[in-house]
């Protein structure tokens, strides 16, 4: 199977350092969420590896090859990274059916990926009478045309209604399941929540964090346990006794901090507090996001994950 392989990949415009000493593997058979802030590196990145740009120093490679050598290169790689990519005067299908010919790939596929896509019916259409989200179509058709092992994503859900959305979760965890290396950027923290098996986090050119999505929560975010109860003075006093600071909230339920769910089920259970409610409140991509982006001092990669 195919994997990207980054390494001290590095690109300047002029005294800028938009990626700086980049280095990061992106596996087969999960997909890989490319998160981080505006002016980040992600798109250079992607064009860096997509070889739409030049580094001025290190690599990024795709089985071990730059993406310029390789000869047909949508039978290996399929790319979105704009989808105003396609001639607004040609239909879709003519489109991908120029595509296909350029990279001997067989016609039935056009017909194939415009199905899997759900744009057959407008197939014969120009291209420029396309709302965004069927241009946002198009364009991962193309780049599931050549059946490759190898898919990189830049925001695909951007312009999609909430069917497409709900599509476009089921069609990356299926590209991951049949063991493609799937590279997907997206602003979207909850979206990318819901399909990202592993992250790949920079910031100002740098890495931050290589590592799987949960494992970057967990480390970031600590649960909270959340009760709701029937008898609040003896849950505040029960708490209390035990080291826990419970916070009361306006709709009657309590939050417990770095407390574990099985430890305050419990306490409460051998007190004989009644209880309504008792969970854990997970933590989110997102808190665990603007957690490592929101202060400068921050900007340090973690061990990378093999």
């Amino acid at each position: 199977m195919t994997s990207i392989d980054v390494h001290e990949l590095t690109k300047e415009y002029g005294t800028r350092r938009a990626v700086d000493h980049l280095t990061f593997r992106v596996h087969p058979g999960r997909v890989t969420g490319f998160l981080g802030p505006n002016g980040a590196g992600k798109s250079t990145t992607m064009r860096l590896l997509l070889g739409l740009a030049r580094p001025t120093a290190g690599s990024a490679t795709l089985g071990g090859r730059p993406y310029a050598t390789l000869r047909e290169p949508l039978r290996h790689v399929g790319a979105l990274l704009d989808a105003e990519a396609a001639h607004g005067s040609r239909t879709g299908r003519d489109h991908l059916r120029a595509l296909a010919t350029s990279n001997r790939i067989p016609s039935r596929r056009v017909d194939e990926v415009l199905a899997e896509t759900g744009i057959d019916s407008v197939a014969r259409h120009r291209v420029k009478t396309y709302s965004l989200g069927m241009r946002q179509r198009l364009g991962i058709a193309a780049a599931l045309l050549g059946d490759p092992e190898v898919v990189v994503l830049d925001e695909p859900s951007n312009g999609l209604d909430p069917e497409g959305i709900v599509w476009i979760r089921g069609l990356l965890r299926r590209l991951a399941g049949e063991g493609r290396t799937v590279l997907v950027s997206s602003h979207l923290m909850n979206e990318t929540a819901s399909y990202a098996d592993h992250l790949v986090v920079l910031g100002r050119g740098r890495l931050l964090v290589d590592t799987p999505m949960r494992e970057f929560i967990d480390a970031r975010v600590r649960p909270v346990v959340r009760i709701r109860t029937t008898d609040a003075p003896a849950l505040r006093k029960l708490l209390a006794q035990h080291g826990h600071d419970g916070v009361e909230h306006e709709d009657g339920h309590w939050t417990v901090e770095h407390a574990r769910v099985d430890d305050i089920g419990r306490l409460v259970s051998t007190a004989g507090v009644p209880i309504l409610e008792l969970a854990t409140q997970e933590g989110t991509l997102e808190q665990a996001y603007l957690d490592l982006t929101g202060t400068e001092a921050e900007f340090t990669a973690q061990p990378q994950e093999a």
